[in-house]
């Protein structure tokens, strides 16, 4: 079973349209399946679940959907934190705070302080979070360090750049399984330094159709793979 699972949630908005309703249904839609796959991931032992809820580039959609996706995840958090303290499932949220509203800022640190203590599983929610950024601002830190002092150059290697990246706050932070739904093939700017060697599984259906069956299918498809990480097996 892997360790670390991450999910691209992806196909609300066609889920919607298919049924001749708005995006904001698909998103709702979508919120029951994370909350089903969280209750799956806690009974079968997965340690962490990191999904895409939010890329830096969904900024420039039309600001009703933008507006509607900031206020449900505000009301999904205030909702789910209770829950989340009685179950022993922690919740990190990391990307880019600067253009979220300050009662969801406050939401998200509240919530963290909360569920801190919890170890059954870690939910990392990627809210305004793109790959690019998230090696962008580990360099700046990066750079700040040795600047101040207290990293010298030719210190710098994976292991104290990856300490900067916004995955240091699990033990495991480089996904063992990708999955992506809405039949896209590609990892749209997510977790880039991290899915080095991960392994990839595409589902076809849209994210608020994915279900107990699909996830058995990716991890059974997980765990016929082999993981050399570039070495060879005998």
């Amino acid at each position: 079973m892997p360790k670390h699972v991450a999910v691209i949630m992806d196909g609300n908005g066609r889920w919607a349209k298919l049924r001749g309703m708005p995006p904001s249904a698909g998103h709702e839609a979508g919120v029951q399946s994370l909350r089903k796959l969280l209750r799956l991931c806690c009974s079968w032992g997965i340690k962490v679940l990191t999904v895409f809820a939010f890329s830096t580039d969904n900024w420039v959609r039309p600001k009703i959907e933008v507006d509607f996706l900031l206020s449900l995840f505000e009301r999904t958090i205030n909702s789910q934190v209770e829950v989340f303290k009685r179950e022993g499932i922690r919740i990190s949220v990391i990307g880019d705070s600067s253009k979220l509203p300050k009662s969801l800022k406050r939401m998200i640190l509240n919530a963290e302080e909360m569920t801190k203590d919890n170890s059954r599983l870690q939910l990392i929610v990627a809210l305004s979070y793109s790959g690019k950024y998230d090696v962008v601002q580990a360099c700046k830190s990066v750079a700040k360090k040795v600047k101040d002092g207290l990293v010298q150059l030719e210190d710098i290697n994976e292991n104290i750049f990856e300490q900067e990246l916004e995955t240091n706050c699990t033990q495991f932070p480089n996904p063992d399984l990708l999955i992506r739904t809405s039949g896209e093939l590609r990892v749209s700017n997510f977790l880039l330094w991290q899915l080095a060697y991960t392994e990839l599984v595409f589902n076809g259906k849209h994210w608020p159709d994915f279900g107990k069956d699909e996830f058995v299918e990716a991890l059974s498809s997980f765990q016929k793979r082999q993981r050399r990480f570039g070495g060879r097996h005998s």
